[in-house]
């Protein structure tokens, strides 16, 4: 349960950053393939139409129909184009309808000089973008020059994909600081979910050897009552230093030993029966089933498992005679162990929630638990553990499956 960015976190964001370089990269390169291929017929059809007027500009018949030419050449273009004199001149005989002019936006209410001038810039600007193509005589002389620009879909297509690196940065970046913030929230969860466990742990233990002080005080003059209460003592500090080895096998990947699974679950209820009386109230825990069925288990992590369930299920009973059960299955290939009690239950949609960290609905303890549960069920020990069923005020069942042996 690493909870510290390392190389790890590097690579990952390394790795995402040359993804998203490759992405804008390929983005970029298959955009600029199609605006080429989109000026390369823009071109042609430049030429299409530069070569209609040079055919009729060299031809001597009188009786040349152009309709041809400007009905299926020149009324498609959808490009700004400009036909001028080989000096880049255009000619204006009336500014509301000029012909030599197609595809641009121009103010009629302008003088004949400044009309001139400004078809001359958008010459110069046509130019530095295209070359110009040129409508000869005899292949000789220049009579005109066609000037073109790119169409409105070529212009967008160019920006289209700066547009969409932009959008997807910001969506990266907003997603990046969201994942940030979840990410310290849930860390934040972990470390106070962890001190909470800590001191839940550690609670049971000595809240029981101040409870077996206290009887020593009164047995000291009975013998036999005083070796009793001091094998207890002695599985309290054994106790404390099952939980020491437990939080320091965090991370670690534990040692499995086949196991009788009837007995390492006894051993659990066995310390709690001793010490439920010292709480005031009366439960019961039981254990039924196969008694023989094995499975490779670490003891220690196994053992947290049960006290942590049986925890679990003595937070939730509410009423003066609770129940827990132990239930144990054999299947074909696998064990299940299902855990029952007669608590308060847990409502349909907090079900998930209970195995995530840092979540409890009580004021002390089970920030962890389950969540350490799970993770020792299913990673260690390649198992499930979930809810099986859950009714409100009248009890849980938990299930846990693991491999039979």
């Amino acid at each position: 349960m690493k909870m510290s960015g390392g190389p790890a976190s590097i690579n990952f964001k390394i790795t995402l950053i040359i993804i998203a370089v490759f992405i804008a990269s390929g983005t970029l390169y298959y955009t600029q393939k199609l605006v080429q291929e989109l000026q390369t017929k823009e071109r042609q059809i430049v030429q299409l139409y530069a070569k209609g007027i040079q055919y009729v500009a060299n031809t001597t018949s009188t009786d040349v129909d152009i309709t041809f030419l400007f009905e299926n050449i020149l009324k498609p273009i959808d490009f700004p184009l400009i036909n001028s004199d080989p000096n880049n001149k255009v000619t204006i005989l009336n500014k509301a309808d000029i012909k030599d002019v197609r595809n641009i936006n121009y103010d009629t209410t302008l003088s004949k000089e400044k009309l001139e001038k400004f078809f001359e810039e958008k010459i110069k600007e046509m130019d530095q973008v295209h070359k110009p193509i040129e409508v000869t005589y005899k292949d000789s002389v220049v009579l005109q020059k066609i000037h073109y620009g790119d169409s409105d879909l070529i212009i967008q297509l160019k920006y289209y994909p700066y547009l969409q690196i932009l959008i997807a940065a910001l969506f990266i970046i907003i997603g990046y600081i969201g994942f940030s913030n979840i990410k310290r929230s849930e860390q934040s969860n972990i470390w106070v979910g962890m001190a909470k466990e800590t001191a839940h742990q550690f609670g049971t233990p000595i809240s029981s050897l101040m409870g077996w002080v206290e009887m020593l005080k009164l047995s000291y003059s009975n013998p036999d009552k005083v070796l009793d209460i001091t094998e207890e003592i002695n599985n309290d500090v054994e106790k404390l230093n099952k939980i020491t080895y437990r939080f320091s096998k965090i991370g670690a990947t534990p040692e499995l030993k086949v196991k009788i699974i009837y007995d390492e679950i006894k051993k659990v209820v066995d310390y709690y029966q001793r010490r439920l009386p010292q709480t005031g109230r009366n439960i019961e825990i039981s254990i039924e089933g196969d008694k023989e069925v094995c499975s490779e288990l670490n003891s220690e992590l196994f053992e947290w498992v049960i006290e942590n369930l049986i925890k679990n299920a003595l937070d939730a009973i509410e009423i003066k005679e609770g129940k827990i059960n132990f239930l144990i299955k054999t299947l074909k290939s696998n064990v299940e162990i299902e855990v029952t009690d007669n608590g308060k239950g847990i409502e349909m949609k907090r079900r998930k929630d209970i195995f995530r960290p840092g979540y409890s609905t009580k004021r002390r303890g089970w920030g962890l638990g389950l969540s350490l549960s799970k993770r020792i069920v299913e990673t260690y020990h390649n198992g499930k553990i979930f809810v099986k069923s859950s009714t409100q005020n009248q009890g849980t069942t938990f299930k846990i499956i693991l491999k039979k042996v």
